[in-house]
């Protein structure tokens, strides 16, 4: 943005007349006091750079950053301010970048230096302190600059004492509380600027006292609002530069805008990200717009701005416009006709990221002013010769310098521009530009083209090489092709002379690399991920302004060629992930000619470099290292020297082994990153007090030898950021000052997992934010400490932790906690119902403890929740109603607990994403609901060990996704969008505990994509298998073992050619084994034991192979791996065209035996009838002679 300082016109006045004072003719020596009083202050300061080193010399005065009276001796400036610098290529890239900070403690010495009147401590590294409020005594500042420090906590309310203050500059921090009152006290104020921290409730009217104001600059990150209607504002009469940014409730404000435009000096205005809609601009009035024809500046991006008429209003009420910034609105619609016209003087317009359409692009284009134009970001729609077509007769084609058309839905093929004769710069990235560039004719004053993340193809025309203003060109992530030497061919041209920034990376060029030294200006170079071949050839040339080459991501072999050490301005080589096999000591040999004065950076990770590490103190500008993921190997000498510049090292992942000590890092005071994890066997060894000359951010020792006690070198680590002492042999108590140091950090990233740490957590009062603290896998005991859960991510899992969890209700609600895991410790008592305290939780894993009660009913106020693990609990009751809430879940694990009731039908309608589903072990009962086969993402289901009944529904081929092959992605994590300033996302890995193959197993990340089971096992279910089960193609496991089911075997289930593992076991299963269960080849596990199954077991390699108890309790089942052999009758021989006459003879052979059979029995019976009757006579005989 354009500015006109006038309060730092004023500053630079202040300075002057300092300068004034200091450089008199007379040698000037400081006051004995004060120089004793800056030496302790140095003492307390961390001086990695240097910039205290002229601090020895017995006069003060001509040290660095101080100057003095000439009159009277005394100090009168401090300028110590750090320097971050950041190299920018022509389309914005940071290529390099370089700091100079000082860190520690500000002493209160400075306080004897009661004269002074200039302190500047800006870009210095103070973070986790909070201002000194020492400061505040310091009553003749005029010029205070704490920005970009660090620091938290309030501002001091001494500030409001320092009555003689022109420039006050706190931005940049993580300042929180309400902005001090007592800063209205500043009555010659000139110049304040308070934005990005966290400063929060209203504006204070007092800051309306400050009438000599020229610039204010307060908002970014906090909840400020403006109270009282904003009246204060009007008092600032000598208000040049207005920047309210996220202020919440000025959009509410009705009066607000006539007090800004009450403001008559008023040049640069903004009120970004302020909530803004058509509305507010439409409450102001002409009439009480002072400012109408003062100001230049208006931004008004990050709104939700939706029509069109704010041009009307900018065009009516501020004509004198240079800048206008829109960016990051909703604007949508035609441009009133007039808009142009009006702007006679606007020559830059940002209306990035909005919803127009080509149309309006016309309107822009006729105002004859306009140097720079944005449009990326909208929707165009349209093929780019149209577009140039419909511009071909605007009048800023002449005047414009800058074109952004990035990301906006641009098509067709890349046209000519030679229409723009004044285009200096032009963004074509992220359109759906395609084929092969014609041999178009660029503008003739083009400095920078950018087509990257396009669609074009084949190779770059010979007109862009004769573009003879070309600076830089990126074409990266396109559909290039060809060789790379005739690429370099075609650019050959003029542009060979002036190019210096040319990427092409993340394409598909070929061939081998080629001599470049023909390009005499080309300072940097990307060929990363194509496809590069071959050894570069050792007579090879880089261009002699050559600083940056990347060509990582290639299938280059060999080793690193002489010729790159002889290119003397070379300061970055990237060729990360290529096949180099040379040893590394050759290596640094190639590059020890000039170039070992001028390499800041050198990436060499993911090779197959090899040998061991030779002495690399003669690169004296290295900053950057990186050795990752080689073959390096043997001992690490004794006597290696790092070069001193050093600010990162990576050696992670190689097979180096030995001894570290004090002696390899003693030169390192710049050193702030430092990772040589998986070096399983070395060894980091130092003496008991030694105090490292560094401070890290970035600790990466995971799986090196650091224990068995716990370091004690780390004490004097006060910047580190991310830590990682995981798996590193250590065996002892931490001590109470690490748990201290940590307690007071905010942001910090600590794995200390997989050790055998011990003792008890201490409990701290603070609630400092945490990015992720891992302390699995140790014997940590006691009660959590509550200080704890202000993590992003917690993991405190296989521990010995007891107690309740009563420490997540402890204060206030927590919205940071994205991933909670303390699974596998001795935690009891039930589960708290304050889940609502914890809004933003994705992952919740309490498996594997002593809970008990019911499944609180807040656990449904989750809504973000997307894994939840509560196995192995003693849990009791059902699964709460609430739960249907939680509509982003992709796995719900809560077996082997004590839980009851139906599975509730909701699970399957509401949950939709859900993949994976374990009610194992459970006392569930009733039928399956039909509403389960809603999960069409379902990849595993486990039911077994419950009391359900019922048939197994047949809409299970709703499971779609068992139907499919899952997704080739290599890194299987999950993701959860977080809504912190700092992290955008969080990830996070899935697991699950199985039954598989007779035995409980853990599946984890990429396990799980590819595992799609179904477990019904140790239930009541009846009937038949659905044959609607052979559509899950993709089924890897099935188990429907010991239930009651029915009926045969689904014919076709040969289909399930993925499954690995089949039972079911235990059944009332009848018929023959389907002879379509020999196609899968894969099964490893077959259990068909105990049914009823009947005939032969079908031939085939697979079927055979299995044990006999997977077949066993099936009494008619015959044939290998059976002892039992099939019985085959043997058939009559058939004659060809003959028929016996007795086949349909009514005399067979069954009439025979019937007829027998017949015989015998009438017989017997006309037998008896007769003995019957002879005896009957008898006896009627018989009683008649007796009577």
């Amino acid at each position: 943005m354009m500015r006109n300082p006038v309060g730092l016109k004023l500053m630079m006045f202040t300075v002057c007349l300092v300068m004034e004072l200091v450089y008199g003719k007379e040698e000037v020596r400081c006051i004995e006091r004060e120089r004793e009083a800056l030496l302790r202050f140095k003492a307390a300061i961390v001086d990695r750079y240097g910039m205290l080193s002229s601090w020895t010399t017995p006069h003060c005065c001509q040290w660095r950053g101080i100057r003095c009276s000439n009159l009277t001796g005394h100090i009168l400036m401090l300028d110590l301010h750090g320097e971050f610098h950041n190299e920018i290529s022509f389309n914005f890239y940071i290529e390099f970048s370089s700091e100079r900070f000082i860190s520690g403690e500000i002493h209160k010495s400075l306080m004897e230096l009661r004269q002074l009147q200039y302190l500047n401590l800006s870009s210095n590294s103070f973070r986790d302190s909070n201002i000194p409020e020492f400061l505040g005594s310091l009553s003749n500042l005029r010029y205070l600059d704490l920005s970009s420090c660090g620091f938290d906590g309030k501002i001091p309310a001494q500030f409001g004492s320092l009555s003689h203050l022109k420039y006050l500059n706190l931005a940049y921090n993580f300042l929180e509380g309400p902005i001090l009152r007592q800063l209205g006290n500043l009555s010659h104020l000139i110049y304040l600027d308070l934005r990005d921290n966290d400063l929060e409730g209203n504006i204070p009217s007092q800051l309306g006292n400050l009438s000599n104001l020229h610039e204010l600059y307060i908002g970014g990150v906090g909840a400020l609002k403006i109270g009282d209607g904003g009246q204060w504002l009007s008092n600032l009469i000598s208000l040049t530069h207005l920047y309210l940014t996220s202020i919440s409730n000025l959009y509410h404000s009705h009066s607000l805008p006539q007090m800004i435009g009450k403001l008559p000096k008023l040049r640069e205005l903004s009120l970004f990200d302020c909530s803004l809609t058509d509305n507010f601009f439409l409450s102001l009035r002409p009439s009480i717009l002072n400012f109408s024809t003062s100001l230049t500046v208006l931004d008004l991006s990050e709104n939700t701005l939706m029509s069109t008429m704010i041009f009307q209003w900018v065009a009516n009420f501020t004509p004198n416009l240079v800048e206008l910034h829109l960016s990051h609105n909703l604007i949508e619609g035609s441009v009133p006709n007039h808009f142009g016209l009006a702007m006679s003087s606007l020559e830059q317009l940002d209306l990035f990221f909005n919803k127009f359409k080509v149309e309006v692009l016309q309107s822009f284009m006729n105002i004859c002013t306009l140097k720079s134009l944005d449009m990326g970001k909208n929707s165009l729609n349209q093929s780019l010769s149209s577009i140039l077509h419909n511009l071909s007769n605007a009048c800023a084609r002449n005047s414009l310098q800058e074109l952004d058309l990035s990301s906006s839905q641009i098509s067709g093929s890349f046209p000519n521009f030679s229409i723009f004769t004044t285009l200096k710069i032009l963004d074509l990235s992220g359109n759906q530009l395609s084929g092969k560039i014609p041999e178009s004719i660029l503008p003739s004053r083009l400095e920078s083209l950018s087509l990257l993340f396009n669609f074009l193809e084949g190779e770059i025309p010979k007109s862009f090489g004769n573009t003879c203003t070309l600076h830089s060109l990126d074409m990266s992530y396109n559909l290039l092709s060809g060789e790379f030497s005739l690429i370099f061919q075609h650019l050959s041209g003029c542009a060979k002379n002036v190019l210096q920034d040319l990427k092409l990376g993340g394409n598909n060029i070929n061939g081998t690399f080629p001599d470049l030294s023909r390009f005499s200006n080309l300072k940097i170079l990307d060929l990363s991920y194509n496809q590069l071949t071959g050894e570069i050839p050792e007579g090879n040339q880089l261009p002699s302004q050559l600083e940056s080459l990347s060509i990582g991501s290639n299938f280059l072999e060999g080793g690193i060629p002489k010729s790159f050490g002889n290119a003397c301005a070379l300061r970055l080589l990237n060729m990360f992930n290529n096949s180099l096999r040379q040893e590394f000591p050759l290596i640094v040999h190639h590059l020890s000619g000039c170039a070992r004065y001028s390499l800041e950076s050198l990436d060499l990770g993911w090779n197959q470099i090899n040998g061991t590490l030779p002495d690399l103190s003669i690169f004296s500008s290295l900053k950057i290292l990186s050795l990752r993921k080689n073959k390096l190997n043997g001992e690490f000498p004794n006597d290696i020297q790092f070069p001193h510049q050093l600010e990162e090292l990576y050696m992670q992942s190689n097979s180096l082994k030995g001894v570290l000590s004090d002696y390899q890092f003693a030169n390192l005071s710049k050193l702030n990153s430092l990772d040589l994890s998986g070096n399983s066997l070395l060894s980091l060894t130092f003496t008991q007090n030694w105090v490292p000359p560094f401070q890290l951010r970035k600790v990466g020792l995971q799986s090196c030898i650091l224990g068995p006690t716990f370091p004690k070198w780390l004490q004097t680590q006060n910047e580190f950021r991310d830590l990682d002492i995981s798996n590193a042999g250590i065996s002892y108590m931490v001590p109470k000052w690490f748990w201290t140091k940590l307690a007071l950090r905010k942001w910090v990233s600590m794995n200390i997992s997989c050790n055998s740490l011990h003792g008890i957590i201490p409990y701290f009062p603070t609630k400092n934010p945490y990015h992720s603290l891992i302390l699995g896998s140790n014997q940590f005991e006691g009660p959590i400490s509550p200080f704890l859960r202000s993590s992003i991510l917690l993991d405190l899992s296989k521990n010995k932790f007891s107690g309740s969890l009563s420490f997540l209700c402890v204060g206030d609600p927590i919205g940071k906690l994205y991933q909670l895991d303390i699974s596998n410790n001795n935690l009891s008592g039930q589960i708290p119902d304050c889940w609502s305290h914890f809004k933003s939780l994705a992952f919740l894993d309490l498996s594997q403890n002593q809970l008990s009660g019911k499944i609180p009913t807040s656990i449904g106020s989750l809504h973000d929740l997307q894994a939840l693990f509560l196995r192995n609990n003693n849990l009791t009751y059902g699964i709460p109603f609430s739960l249907r809430h939680c509509t982003k879940l992709v796995m719900i694990d809560i077996a082997e607990n004590n839980l009851s009731g139906s599975v509730p039908g909701w699970i399957g309608s509401k949950l939709g994403k859900l993949q994976y589903l374990s009610l194992r072990r459970n006392h569930f009962q009733g039928n399956l609901p039909l509403q389960i086969c809603h999960l069409r993402n379902i990849q595993l289901l486990d039911l077994s060990l419950n009391s359900l009944s019922g048939r197994i529904p047949k809409c299970i081929k709703n499971f779609t996704s068992m139907a499919e092959k899952a997704s080739s992605r290599r890194d299987y994590g999950y993701e959860v969008e977080t809504k912190h300033l700092y992290i955008s996302s969080q990830s996070y890995a899935l697991n699950i505990l199985l039954m598989w193959k007779g035995s409980q197993q853990m599946f984890k990340s990429i396990e799980l994509l590819l595992l799609k089971s179904i477990d019904l096992s140790s239930n009541y279910f009846s009937e038949e298998i659905p044959e609607e089960i052979e559509i899950l193609f993709e089924l890897v496991s099935l188990n429907l073992s010991r239930n009651n089911l029915t009926g045969k075997i689904p014919s076709n289930i040969g289909k399930l050619t993925s499954l690995e593992f089949l039972d079911i076991s235990r059944n009332q299963i009848i018929g023959s084994i389907p002879t379509s269960l020999a196609q899968i080849d894969r099964l490893s596990v077959l259990d068909l034991s105990h049914n009823h199954l009947v005939g032969e077991i079908p031939h085939s390699t697979q079927l055979q192979s299995f044990n006999v108890s997977s077949y066993e309790d099936n009494l008619n089942l015959c044939g290998p791996p059976l002892e039992k052999l099939c019985v085959y009758k043997v058939p009559p021989k058939e004659k060809k065209n003959e028929t016996h006459k007795d086949d349909y003879s009514f005399f067979s052979r069954e009439f025979y035996i019937s007829m027998t059979f017949g015989f015998i029995i009438s017989f017997w019976m006309a037998f008896g009838l007769t003995i019957f009757r002879k005896f009957y006579f008898l006896y009627n005989l018989a009683d008649k002679c007796l009577y």
